[in-house]
């Protein structure tokens, strides 16, 4: 018998743990048989899972098992106290204590749990987007694991779509530059792209790209957010011991590790008065562009100026 749960509230990580099994099933000859939980009548599952005449390779893909109706529960009991060795079997549950006392039966009949819980440190998502190229075939850099999420968002069904499609219009490692070129036109520029660009000191890319990020609907104050962010993260780590590893930071300044990298990269064309300088035009532009100005696109671009340069 091959009996799967996976349990938890990320369907992204759900649904690549059952395209994995899926492929499995179809290396294996097997006839796959998918219900959700929720549309299910009496005899349904019990139908799915009776013994086949002809012994053939059979699965059944559960979804939403927090959601079976109670009638239709003691088919699946049943079931675990004879099961078919000729059958296998993937509950989907996104977790939590809905259908619990099911959820202990099928860990009782030795199940294979398959954790799909939200992830929540930044180096678990860089983790996911590493093996979703894996899974693909392919290699990505660190950098382009960063860059992709940082392009996409953290969103896993957008990053999992993102690295399908890189995946197949590129060859060989995938690196920076390609998910750059790939997102160039694609993903408006955001705030934290005038950022970077206002923190390295590139008053001409800075005024660009708050152009480019005003005109494709971003917010203002989500640049004057973005940039006060960028300045927090520089005068943090500007307080912390340069023999530190990134990683032991990471919970005492609130940072993940490659943004501890790369404000300790910014940082050394900073001093700190620069990064007072900075911090002062940031605040005045975040209160004229809530309401303290005339005009807050222009109060906007003189503070990305004085930021830009401000780096020494």
């Amino acid at each position: 018998m091959s009996l799967y749960l996976l349990l938890g509230s990320e369907a992204a990580l759900a649904d690549r743990a059952l395209a994995k099994l899926q492929v499995q099933l179809r290396e294996d000859g097997a006839e796959v048989t998918s219900l959700s939980a929720s549309d299910v009548f009496a005899g349904d599952i019990a139908d799915a899972l009776a013994p086949s005449l002809f012994s053939e390779k059979r699965a059944l893909v559960l979804r939403d098992l927090q959601d079976l109706p109670d009638e239709t529960k003691p088919e699946i009991t049943r079931y675990l106290a004879d099961p078919d060795p000729s059958i296998t079997v993937i509950f989907i549950h996104k977790g939590g204590v809905k259908g619990k006392a099911l959820l202990d039966q099928i860990k009782k009949a030795n199940a294979q749990i398959i954790t799909c819980d939200a992830l929540k440190k930044e180096s678990e998502k860089q983790e996911f987007v590493r093996h979703l190229f894996l899974d693909l075939g392919r290699k990505a850099t660190p950098g382009a694991v960063n860059a992709l999420i940082g392009a996409v968002g953290t969103d896993l069904r957008e990053l999992t779509a993102a690295c399908s499609q890189i995946a197949s219009d590129t060859a060989g490692v995938i690196d920076e530059a390609m998910v750059d070129k790939y997102h160039q036109g694609k993903v408006e520029m955001t705030g934290f792209d005038v950022a970077d660009a206002a923190l390295d000191g590139d008053v001409s890319r800075a005024l660009l790209t708050l152009r480019n990020a005003l005109d494709s609907g971003t917010d203002p104050v989500m640049v004057t957010s973005a940039i006060a962010s960028a300045l927090r993260g520089l005068a943090k780590v500007s307080g912390t011991n340069r023999g530190s590893k990134s990683f032991e930071l990471a919970s005492v300044l609130g940072m993940a590790p490659w943004q501890i990298d790369k404000a300790r990269r910014q940082l050394s064309s900073w001093s700190q008065a620069g990064i007072a300088r900075a911090v002062g035009a940031i605040a005045l532009a975040d209160a004229q562009v809530k309401g303290a100005a005339v005009d807050p696109i222009y109060a906007l671009e003189r503070a990305v100026t004085e930021i830009a340069r401000a780096r020494t």
